[in-house]
This record gives C-alpha cells, sequence and structure tokens, in this order.
C-alpha cells in the first residue's frame, strides 16, 4: 500500500479523525510487580516508586501518542493520602502525563476480611467510607478525575450472610459517596461475578451495579471490565443496554481464557474487543451527542515485560478501534432493517479483516511517533537503563519475597 503522508486518501483520513482523539489511559499498577494468588515473579525493570510509574507512563505515550493520563491508585500510590496530591501534580508536569482515574484500596487491609461497604460491623463501613471519601477528595484536588469504584465484598459460604442487609449498607455508602462528589466528578461502579468472593458477591453483574448507580445519584454510571464476565457472555450486549439507558461510564480492558485473567488485550480473543468498539462507535454514530466512555486498560503483566505489555496493548487497541471505525454504519443499519443476515455480517467482518496498520504507521509517522513503536522501544535502551536502575530494589524485593 502506497500511502502519501502528506495527504492521505479517504479512507484514511476517516481514521486518522479518530485516531486523533483516541485515547486509552494505563494503570499505574500495570508497571508494578504483581502476581497471582499463588505467588509472583519479579521484573528487574518493574517500578517501585509513583515517580517510576508515571516515567514508564510517559514513555508509552511517547511511543503510542495515545495514553495521556495514568491511574492511580490509592495506598499505593498515595502511601500519605491527600498529602500525596502535591507530589502528583509536579510528577505529571514533569512527565507530561496527567493523572487520570483514582481507585481506592478496599480490599487489602486486615479489617476488609468480612468487607468494606457490605461489612456487618458498622465500625469497619464507617473506615471503608471514610477512605472513600477521601479518593474523592483526592479526585477533585487532581481536577475532578473519575472514581472507579471495585469491591470484593462478598461471601464463600451459603447461610453465612444476610445478602439483603448488605445490599441495604452498600446503597448507603455509595449515596454518601455520591453526595460527596463536585460537580463534574463521576463515580463509576464496578461488577465482578465471582473472585474472591466465591458464593455470592454483592455487586455481581451490570445489573446489580446499574441498580446501585442509579440509587446513588446522577453522577455514578457502571464500569466494566472485560475479564469481569462468565465464560460466552456477551459483553456487547451488556454495553448496548448501559448506553442504551445512558449509564455507561467506562472500561476497563484487558483479555482472558478462563475469568479475570487479565491478559493483554487482543491476545486470546481480538474479535471480541473489534465488536466492543464497534458497539460504543455504533451508538456514538447514532447519538453524536453522546459522551464516549473511558477507556482504561487494567492488566497484570506477571510474564510479559512490563512496558513492552503495555505498548502491545495500546497499538492493540489502536489497530482494532481503528477497525471498528471502518464499519459502514449507515449501510449496516440498511441491511439490520431488511434483515439481510449474511451481508450486514459481512460488513462487520470486512471492516474486521482490513489491514489497518500501514494507516497507522503513516498517521504516527505524520504526528512524530515511531513507525513501530516496539521496535522503537527495544532500540531506544530504556528498558535495560531502568533494569540496571531498578535491580537492586527488585532483587532485595526478592530475597524478601522468598
Amino acid at each position: 500500500m502506497n500511502v502519501n503522508h502528506d495527504a492521505p486518501i479517504p479512507e484514511q483520513q476517516h481514521i486518522w479523525k479518530h485516531l486523533d482523539r483516541f485515547a486509552i489511559e494505563v494503570p499505574s499498577w500495570g508497571f508494578a510487580n504483581t502476581g497471582t494468588r499463588f505467588g509472583k515473579y519479579l521484573q528487574p525493570a518493574a517500578a517501585h516508586t509513583l515517580e517510576e510509574k508515571f516515567a514508564d507512563a510517559a514513555q508509552v505515550h511517547r511511543l503510542t501518542g495515545a495514553s495521556p493520563s495514568i491511574a492511580l491508585h490509592i495506598l499505593w500510590d498515595f502511601p500519605n493520602g491527600i498529602k500525596d496530591v502535591a507530589k502528583v501534580r509536579e510528577l505529571s508536569q514533569q512527565y507530561g502525563v496527567r493523572a487520570g482515574a483514582i481507585n481506592p484500596n478496599l480490599f487489602e487491609s486486615q479489617i476488609y476480611k468480612f468487607g468494606s461497604f457490605g461489612n456487618p460491623d458498622p465500625k469497619v463501613r464507617k473506615y471503608a467510607l471514610d477512605h472513600v471519601l477521601e479518593s474523592v477528595a483526592i479526585a477533585r484536588e487532581l481536577g475532578n478525575v473519575d472514581l472507579s469504584l471495585w469491591f470484593a465484598d462478598g461471601s464463600n459460604y451459603p447461610g453465612t450472610q444476610n445478602i439483603r442487609h448488605r445490599i441495604d449498607w452498600f446503597t448507603e455508602c455509595l449515596a454518601k459517596t455520591h453526595d460527596a462528589l463536585a460537580p463534574g466528578q463521576r463515580m463509576l461502579v464496578e461488577y465482578k461475578p465471582f473472585e474472591p468472593a466465591f458464593y455470592h458477591t454483592d455487586i455481581a453483574d451490570w445489573g446489580m451495579a446499574l441498580l446501585f448507580a442509579r440509587a446513588a445519584g446522577p453522577q455514578a454510571l457502571v464500569l466494566v471490565d472485560t475479564g469481569h464476565h462468565y465464560q460466552a457472555q456477551n459483553i456487547e450486549q451488556i454495553l448496548a443496554w448501559l448506553q442504551h439507558q445512558q449509564m455507561l461510564g467506562g472500561l476497563h480492558f484487558n483479555d482472558r481464557r478462563y475469568a479475570d485473567d487479565d491478559l493483554t488485550l487482543g491476545s486470546i480473543d481480538p474479535y471480541q474487543a473489534f465488536r466492543i468498539f464497534h458497539e460504543i462507535q455504533f451508538y456514538q454514530w447514532e447519538h453524536p451527542e453522546a459522551t464516549a466512555p473511558a477507556y482504561v486498560i487494567d492488566q497484570s503483566h506477571n510474564m510479559k515485560n512490563k512496558i513492552e505489555a503495555m505498548v502491545q496493548t495500546v497499538l492493540t487497541a489502536q489497530e482494532l478501534y481503528a477497525k471498528a471505525c471502518l464499519v459502514d454504519y449507515a449501510q449496516l443499519a440498511t441491511l439490520q432493517q431488511e434483515c439481510r443476515l449474511v451481508e450486514a455480517e459481512e460488513c462487520l467482518r470486512s471492516a474486521f479483516w482490513t489491514d489497518v496498520r500501514p494507516t497507522l504507521r503513516a498517521w504516527r509517522q505524520a504526528h512524530g511517533l515511531p513507525e513501530e513503536p516496539l521496535l522503537a522501544l527495544h532500540n531506544s535502551g530504556y528498558i535495560e537503563q531502568i533494569s540496571k536502575e531498578r535491580c537492586s530494589k527488585n532483587q532485595a524485593a526478592a530475597s524478601s519475597y522468598v
């Protein structure tokens, strides 16, 4: 494919326009050492400090041009709470990456053994609520960024908890959280069918999240994690319902083979990620006034090099998003209305099978980005550099872990 970088063809112009406004947030925890319930394998280049996470996030954005913000985790990134806001602002200015969604930590402390917002003990619920309210204040100080709420709350054995009472406790705490939001702030309620609670989870599916968000108030929306579903569940249908109800706030992207595997986007089922982008863009084609949901990466890179995996994920997201931009929605709408099934499916499939990589390379060159970001990362020596700088800290962590 011969590409004129100065004058892209109409199809390229269409993709370029969409790529110019596409952004996907990277998670701070994606650069740090993480693991499974069975252990973790430490990497010499893993980030230990918040500055190292910002540096790695800036490297990803520098290579891809699509990740201008970094999601932050209270407790891991704000050990001193709201006092660390000034440091975050300083790092944001230094590295050119703004602070993104704020994620409270409601699962690591020993006090949450029997839950946080759903805990039968009112003292524990107050402890959890105080933590979330501080997170709201931090998000407000950083520019009214999203508050992202995920709860590990639930139970493992029948009869051990009163599910109905826990619904009331969650409703009360979420309403108080919503009341603390500033104008323009959003509260995103996430769901997960199981893990670590295996009998019942307090917010187990999109319907529960929707009801809780609606009860909390108009600034509360639903957050969909692509890994938080049972096998064969139709995530696009869930998105369609949430968009139809104007309740889709954002997506956490990863891939999975079994459940919440946190694999890199598109590594198992790229067609699903394409269908997700398609469903969102189809809705926006019908409702141009609609606000696009927030796109955030939520992956645990345990085996792959963390920065390589993050760059790979962003590139995959750009590619699948660009493919979805090629769907002829006017034609598809007509084919659907006339029930021309094969033609309608082929209208979708032809966009998916289009090779958009040459167009992406041309877009990157036009924007002063490396045409092959992974190759540029390898040639930059950045991974080798940070491995040397951080190796001793990771070795010390490895010895203490063993």
